[in-house]
């Protein structure tokens, strides 16, 4: 049998995650509960099945082109990559944020910025953000960053920001406030299809307890 390959984000959301796998009885190995370790591929309990632990932008590609039979993922990951290898089957209501559009305080009701239909963003999300503001007929010229968005505003790099928001302290630290809501976000479970195809008692074994889970 082919190993089995489960990828999970970094970060906060590896906490709620834990309690799932608990449930199923899937423990990893005492490697990947250990900050300071650098694995990124960790056994478990369960016979050829293992974890890999990458960026949550990532996940969604590890598992759409194989390398993962399996994944969590964040909705805004998924829009944004659009992958067609992807199933999303199950909505796992964790890591629960959404996502917005932001502008320094002052800036709030200035409307120069779409008079001409147009404006200039700084985000991780340029797919999604040109499909949110083309369906508004504003041209967005979106600015690609993989962090640290809330200072693009500040020093003038752009007149709004797209990101993800959970409770909205970041921005008020550095003077953004939300000024539209793009769309809500929640981490689901994800598969590959053609593993889906190849594996599908495995796969369905998984996904019925996740379902029990979330029930």
């Amino acid at each position: 049998m082919s190993e089995f390959v489960i990828a999970l984000p970094k970060g906060r959301i590896l906490e709620e995650i834990n309690p799932f796998f608990e449930k199923i009885g899937l423990i990893p190995e005492d490697d990947f509960f250990d900050d300071h370790s650098r694995l990124l591929k960790f056994k478990t309990n369960i016979n050829n099945t293992s974890i890999i632990r990458v960026r949550s932008f990532d996940v969604a590609t590890f598992v759409a082109f194989g390398a993962a039979q399996m994944g969590i993922c964040g909705d805004d990951v998924l829009e944004e990559f659009d992958y067609s290898d992807i199933y999303a089957p199950i909505d796992l209501k964790i890591g629960k944020c959404h996502m917005a559009v932001a502008a320094l305080q002052q800036f709030v009701l200035e409307d120069d910025f779409y008079r001409d239909g147009h404006v200039r963003v700084a985000t991780k999300y340029p797919n999604i953000t040109k499909k949110y503001y083309q369906s508004k007929s504003i041209q967005p010229e979106c600015i690609k960053l993989s962090g640290a968005m809330e200072l693009a505003p500040v020093v003038g790099l752009c007149h709004r920001i797209v990101d993800v928001v959970s409770t909205g302290s970041t921005l008020k630290a550095n003077g953004l406030v939300e000024l539209e809501h793009v769309m809500d976000v929640s981490s689901k479970l994800i598969i590959n299809k053609v593993s889906f195809k190849t594996q599908s008692k495995v796969m369905m074994n998984w996904i019925e307890q996740f379902k029990e889970i979330v029930k």
